[in-house]
């Protein structure tokens, strides 16, 4: 079965009167949890619209390069949308119920965590447009906070993402300048791992949603190069 037909199923699962966010409660086993993640990220955009006022075409086709919808699917898809953009509950609500299904209390939202991919497909959605709206930066910082990621981790992805040019290469890798290099090739090297695709299938992230890596991927990338070139520059 599709993961978009698993995610109907999802939904016709829903009592008379549910709103979408019930959902986050019934879908707490392994097999379901990439059905979980493409479900939040719909809801949450969702409700991120609403913090700059509107869902720009770049921002509907970077939702469509992260999943990967078929001309078939943009039914399930777009009802997910309008669920959680119709529904009372607020977007902390959504967050907070995303948060226990994913982790618990004990767990932080570190580089190795699905909560963590979910907040990278916020930001990739987001900066779609070439624009990082005050409202949107302010929506998820908030999430973040529910999510339990610590602020130093929410500005390493900030830094990854919003397009201020050009990132500084420190703030990516979330180390300090006068880090060893030796540390810092350690903390890169554990971005790499942490953004394998069989590490983010088994962190319960979908197949179809592995393209998140490429982009984080590429950035830490971007970033020990730069400072590789600026320790032996100044060697």
């Amino acid at each position: 079965m599709s993961l978009w037909s698993r995610i109907t199923d999802a939904l016709a699962a829903l009592t008379k009167g549910e709103g979408l966010s019930a959902v986050f409660d019934k879908l707490r086993t392994p097999p379901e949890r990439s059905v979980a993640f493409t479900i939040a990220v719909i809801a949450l955009s969702a409700k991120m619209a609403k913090a700059d006022g509107l869902v720009t075409r770049d921002e509907v086709a970077a939702f469509r390069q992260v999943f990967h919808i078929a001309a078939e699917d943009e039914r399930a898809a777009a009802r997910v949308f309008n669920m959680a953009r119709e529904d009372v509950a607020g977007f902390e609500e959504y967050a907070a119920r995303i948060a226990r299904m994913f982790r618990s209390d004990d767990q932080p939202c570190g580089q190795d965590s699905v909560l963590c991919d979910l907040m990278e497909g916020l930001f990739f959605i987001a900066t779609a447009d070439g624009e990082y709206h005050p409202g949107e930066d302010a929506f998820l910082a908030r999430v973040a906070e529910i999510f339990g990621m610590e602020d130093g981790a929410f500005r390493r992805m900030r830094a990854r993402h919003v397009p201020d040019a050009p990132p500084d290469p420190y703030t990516v890798l979330g180390v300090a300048p006068d880090t060893p290099l030796r540390e810092i090739r350690a903390v890169w090297r554990a971005e790499v791992r942490a953004t394998h695709p069989d590490r983010m299938l088994a962190r319960g992230v979908p197949e179809e949603a592995v393209k998140l890596a490429e982009a984080r991927l590429a950035a830490v990338n971007i970033a020990w190069e730069a400072i590789q070139s600026e320790r032996s520059g100044a060697a």
